[in-house]
């Protein structure tokens, strides 16, 4: 349950639609299984969707497919979205199995389950509001990333456009785009290699501009350690700089900036 799903609970009881003990019901339900359900290998935080806007989110690295499958049942279980990053295909095949309504993305290693609670929108994490967010990456080869930032984006309610392809080694097909770039309230800008392309993009748009930088790159690019410094030293303003390859916490940053005032 978030602000949403409560806000929109009481507003059905102002109108009668729900018994008051109906909603006391659920509302004493959350409370007392928050702030969190101890599995055991996990502590699965439930009451983060109402602390920060949005449900946990998994991380599958490191993990068994087993226990992917028992967080996420928890979390879908009390009816928000789940969002699992790095998952592997194993991962993808298992929860969806035994989880209804999963959809595992091989490009950007996520698994997405839309949220069931009321209020939230459908395939959304709850919180997030709509915008207009530009994901651009400099080469093919930075897809991967790329696409963790767009899927996550679009799974916490982003309204994600891509741009793909568009690094400074052919400036020219970034520029032709500049009237996307414009459009755009956020952009999350992924590169490897020497990672100049966000500085391109910071100096072209007065959007705030989310970098990620990638492992790409021959042997002086330190996988993704050249491109990471490089952002951090970027000369246009505007920049915050997320982690090698996390493109996830460039999606919710994202969400982050165009979520509402409570």
């Amino acid at each position: 349950m978030t602000d949403a799903t409560i806000r929109a609970l009481l507003a059905a009881v102002s109108r009668g639609e729900t018994p008051s003990d109906d909603a006391a019901t659920r509302l004493i339900a959350v409370f007392r299984s928050a702030p969190y359900e101890d599995l055991g290998f996990a502590r699965v935080d439930h009451h983060r969707a109402v602390r920060l806007g949005q449900p946990e989110v998994v991380f599958g690295l490191g993990k068994s497919s087993s226990q992917v499958v028992e967080i996420a049942r928890r979390i879908a279980d009390r009816g928000h979205a789940h969002l699992v990053t790095r998952a592997t295909p194993e991962m993808g095949s298992v929860v969806s199995t035994n989880l209804t309504g999963c959809r595992y993305d091989a490009v950007s290693r996520t698994i997405v389950r839309p949220a069931t609670d009321t209020g939230a929108g459908p395939g959304a994490l709850p919180g997030a509001q709509p915008g207009a967010v530009l994901v651009c990456c400099a080469g093919t080869a930075d897809l991967p990333v790329a696409e963790e930032a767009a899927v996550c984006g679009a799974a916490m309610g982003l309204a994600v456009e891509r741009l793909y392809d568009v690094g400074v080694a052919g400036i020219h097909r970034l520029l032709d785009a500049r009237n996307r770039l414009e459009a755009a309230r956020v952009l999350i800008v992924v590169a490897g290699m020497e990672g100049a392309l966000p500085s391109v993009v910071g100096g072209l748009t007065a959007a705030p501009v989310i970098a990620v930088p990638t492992s790409v790159g021959y042997g002086a690019s330190f996988d993704g350690l050249a491109a990471l410094l490089a952002m951090l030293n970027s000369c246009a303003s505007g920049i915050a700089v997320m982690n090698i390859d996390n493109g996830f916490g460039a999606a919710a940053l994202a969400a982050r900036i165009l979520r509402p005032a409570p």
